[in-house]
């Protein structure tokens, strides 16, 4: 039996990971079935689960995924910057909607809780130390404790993230994502 390379294995994960994603965008997380799965990539259930152990590793290896390039931004331009993002490109954010239903299966089944939380904490991680830099050098209001600013801006992200996947209105998100960015500037009285 041939090698398969790892260049080859590489695409066919990164296959699997683009078909997922369109996937649960569309179903949400219960409604990706493994039929639906199979259809959105074009691959049989054992190259699917190949790879990924199952449904719940397929989700959370895409989770990974959007918390690192989320965490990346974070870190060099904030998390103001990772939200604008999103309104600049919903599209390649839709399956964040499914977070929507992951708060429901977080509160009922505590694995699945738990490999989700060290997810975001990654994002947590990364916000709180860009912040106590951005305290450091004076550009960030001293009279909230940092770790409230973190929540803040989680808040606001899950806020941003139901308000897109509920499909309402972005017209005026720009204008609250720049009234959230200048309320946790040093000198602010928001």
């Amino acid at each position: 039996m041939p090698k398969v390379s790892d260049d080859h294995l590489a695409a066919r994960r990164r296959e699997i990971l683009d078909g997922a994603r369109r996937c649960f965008a569309e179903f949400g997380y219960d409604g990706a079935t493994v039929k639906r799965l199979e259809e959105a990539t074009g691959l049989s259930r054992g190259a699917i689960f190949h790879h990924f152990r199952d449904k719940e590793a397929l989700f959370l290896a895409l989770a990974r995924e959007d918390a690192e390039r989320m965490a990346d931004v974070a870190a060099e331009e904030g998390l103001v910057a990772v939200m604008r993002d999103m309104l600049e490109r919903p599209k390649d954010f839709d399956w964040l909607g499914t977070r929507l239903e992951i708060v429901r299966k977080i509160r009922s089944d505590p694995a699945f809780a738990q490999a989700w939380t060290s997810h975001s904490d990654d994002l947590e991680a990364v916000t709180l130390a860009r912040l106590k830099r951005k305290r450091e050098d004076g550009t960030l209001r001293k009279d909230v404790p940092t770790e409230v600013l973190v929540t803040y801006l989680d808040v606001v992200l899950d806020g941003l993230i139901t308000r897109l996947a509920t499909g309402q209105s972005t017209d005026d998100l720009h204008a609250v994502l720049d009234l959230v960015e200048a309320s946790v500037r040093a000198g602010s009285t928001v």
